[in-house]
């Protein structure tokens, strides 16, 4: 079953505006491989691109399957969807624009997907959940100073289960994110205009 929260309130989602658009996100592998999705027409919305996601997802192999996802930023998506292609459990998205979450989730009930859909600000969303996970997508919008916030309310609040992975999608004027102990860069990417690095909370004992 998929539900949509409207219970939060929350600032408009700005993704810097991608001259590339081309109104659909598409699925890269798993059981959904090659279908493409709808993408809501909203002012500056940046989904994940393919070569992005591939690279990423080889890095995440052997971690998808069976495994309860967070996509905090969701926007489009994608991740927590390829997640979910790849047979992931479960995926929860968080996303404050209500056509990108309307959209979103018309988008996982043509998919008979499990995912769950709550409307609201990502950082208050973080803040009031109990829910823990083994993968957590953050792919804020970019110039916002939001991947630290995030990061921070995932570690105090324990999110992330032991040995979980957190992937960081960030511009690449942006700082190096400050990770507490027990937290280390296992992956990591950087191109022209783009940071993104998995990290992965190990098991204390």
């Amino acid at each position: 079953m998929i539900t949509l929260s409207t219970s939060m309130k929350r600032a408009s989602k700005a993704h810097p505006t991608s001259s590339s658009r081309t109104g659909h996100v598409r699925i890269i592998a798993g059981q959904w491989r090659g279908r493409k999705l709808p993408v809501a027409d909203i002012q500056g919305l940046r989904p994940t691109t393919d070569r992005n996601k591939e690279t990423l997802f080889n890095w995440l192999m052997h971690d998808t399957r069976n495994a309860q996802c967070l996509d905090v930023f969701a926007g489009s998506g994608a991740l927590g969807i390829e997640a979910l292609s790849r047979y992931a459990s479960a995926c929860d998205f968080f996303e404050q624009d209500v056509t990108a979450a309307n959209q979103l989730t018309r988008n996982l009930q043509t998919l008979n997907a499990n995912g769950l859909v709550t409307r609201g600000d990502a950082l208050s969303l973080l803040q009031n959940t109990s829910q823990t996970y083994d993968l957590i997508f953050i792919d804020p919008p970019f110039n916002c100073g939001l991947v630290q916030p995030a990061l921070d309310i995932i570690v105090q609040r324990e999110l992330i289960k032991p040995n979980g992975l957190i992937y960081i999608e960030q511009e690449g004027t942006a700082g190096f994110p400050v990770l507490p102990d027990g937290y280390q860069v296992v992956k990591q990417k950087n191109l022209a205009q783009l940071c993104y690095l998995l990290v992965e909370a190990q098991a204390m004992d």
